[in-house]
């Protein structure tokens, strides 16, 4: 399958430059849609642009507007927008090498391939990819898409180099104003030695293909048993209003699930993943 890039440009490193493309490395989710539909006519809805004042418009006519005040607004056409040239417009120039685990992974982004654009950048792109594989470090650079600036970091990957957006400071909220309100209180160590065993029991390696998107398949299975007529089964509510023995809780689980491990074995602990490990965000 040819995959169409994202981005195209060029890849700099000081004074070496190459052309490159730029792929999302991931697919959309999901293979459940839905559409708008009018239930009295079986009909799907349209949207349609409509002026308040003046009714449907065409999309073709429309322009960007950045409002400046209330029902004020400063219009732009896409070619304005294009005028607008940085050099990361069009070169992802490296600035910086910095450590894997500098990088909270908070600010990690969206996931793409970075290849080589054509024959003739293969040699200089495999000096940059190889470089940056023996320096251990992630390459920072720069890239607008979409109409904004973004950091790029890059690593090696195979043949090519895996490049992650990275959010800005600006967009990532601080977690004191979530966690403020968490009690300082520490847990019964009694209670936090039965959840570490029932940790251990359920240790493994990272295995993606065993995670399926179950509500999906539920939501097919719907459909399915609509498309034959079937009355959909109602599906009974969790009760969360039970006071729950928190100890007694804990004790269960640490039985239902393969049971306790004999004494004097431990789980084999896995290697932790390849993405970086996180810092305590500011």
């Amino acid at each position: 399958m040819a995959y169409r890039p994202s981005w195209q440009g060029h890849l700099k490193l000081s004074l070496v430059t190459c052309p490159v493309a730029l792929f999302t490395a991931t697919n959309a989710g999901g293979d459940v849609h839905f559409n708008l539909i009018n239930p009295k006519t079986n009909n799907r809805i349209k949207m349609v642009t409509t002026d308040p004042d003046a009714g449907p418009v065409d999309r073709s006519e429309l322009v960007k507007g950045y409002e400046v005040s209330k029902g004020e607004y400063i219009l732009l056409t896409d070619e304005e927008i294009r005028s607008v040239k940085l050099e990361s417009t069009k070169t992802i120039d490296i600035e910086r090498f910095v450590p894997e685990g500098d990088i909270d992974r908070l600010y990690w982004d969206n996931p793409y391939y970075l290849a080589p654009d054509g024959k003739l950048a293969q040699e200089a792109f495999g000096v940059i990819r190889t470089a940056l594989e023996k320096s251990g470090k992630i390459a920072l650079g720069r890239i607008v898409m979409a109409t904004r600036e973004r950091i790029l970091a890059l690593e090696p990957r195979g043949k090519g180099i895996l490049a992650y957006t990275i959010r800005s400071d600006a967009e990532v909220r601080k977690p004191d104003d979530i966690f403020k309100g968490i009690s300082d209180a520490k847990p019964p160590a009694a209670m936090i030695a039965i959840a570490q065993k029932i940790i251990e029991q359920q240790e493994g390696p990272f295995d993606p293909s065993q995670f399926v998107d179950r509500y999906e398949e539920a939501l097919k299975a719907l459909i399915d048993d609509k498309r034959k007529g079937h009355k959909p089964a109602r599906v009974a509510e969790p009760d969360d209003t039970n006071v729950v023995d928190l100890m007694a809780a804990l004790r269960a689980s640490l039985g239902a699930k393969g049971g306790a491990k004999p004494a004097g074995k431990t789980a084999k602990r896995k290697a932790p993943p390849a993405r970086p490990k996180a810092r305590t965000a500011g």
